[in-house]
């Protein structure tokens, strides 16, 4: 089913209950899918790029076109479905809750507890996209991506690697694939091989990725074969 109907009936609990605020997101979430963890995921990630976009845009104070370009780059949305995609983004930016609050439900909340949930650094990857879309980042963008990295868990080397994903890219294959200059071109390989693993479509779906938010994969995956390409290249000169 469509994570679109899925929103939709989230926004009519909502509606409901008579609370449009993020704890009230996080406790419908919770507890109307229950009982079905898969759709459960795909739900919050939907919901935490949404929320997060819309916190990520308050912060830094100015909502550009390009901001919302990027928005709809990682979600392909219908044009009959975008009242209320922005009727979710719109509760997020309006909350009076800081985005610190969220980001740390949101990590207890996907988590359970066992303190490992990849389905986070998806959130964050596609938070760079957006905030790099009018061609830099801002200083209280890095700020705001560097606090949600910390709530989430990202350890400093892995946020790094992605910062340098987004703004360096081709300019520092061996920063994307997250080895050192002077690997030799079998590790090289093997850590292409292992990012590869980690990070195909199919794999992003397994943890709770849905299918309208496979541009983040897509993107990831043209970043780490580019920097692979590079590599080779060099090493075969």
């Amino acid at each position: 089913m469509s994570i679109f109907t899925r929103l939709n009936e989230l926004l009519q609990m909502l509606a409901a209950r008579g609370r449009s605020t993020i704890d009230a997101i996080i406790d419908a979430v919770r507890t109307a899918w229950s009982g079905d963890p898969e759709t459960r995921r795909r739900v919050a990630f939907s919901v935490a790029i949404i929320a997060l976009s819309a916190k990520m845009a308050k912060a830094d104070g100015v909502v550009t076109m390009d901001e919302v370009d990027a928005f709809r780059d990682i979600l392909d949305i219908p044009a009959e479905e975008t009242r209320n995609v922005f009727r979710l983004y719109d509760i997020a930016k309006q909350d009076t809750a800081g985005y610190e609050i969220y980001a740390q439900r949101l990590k207890d909340f996907c988590s359970n507890g066992d303190g490992d949930c990849p389905l986070l650094t998806d959130v964050l990857d596609a938070l760079f996209h957006i905030a790099k879309a009018d061609g830099l980042i801002h200083e209280r963008e890095l700020v705001f991506l560097q606090d949600i990295a910390t709530i989430f868990g990202l350890s400093e080397q892995a946020f790094a690697r992605m910062q340098h994903r987004h703004l360096e890219g081709p300019n520092d294959p061996y920063a994307v694939l997250g080895i050192n200059p002077d690997s030799t071109p079998r590790e090289a390989r093997r850590r292409y091989l292992t990012l590869v693993r980690e990070n195909h479509p199919d794999q992003l779906q397994a943890r709770g990725v849905p299918e309208e938010f496979l541009f983040i994969a897509t993107e990831r995956m043209k970043a780490i074969n580019t920097a692979y390409e590079q590599i080779a290249g060099k090493t075969a000169a």
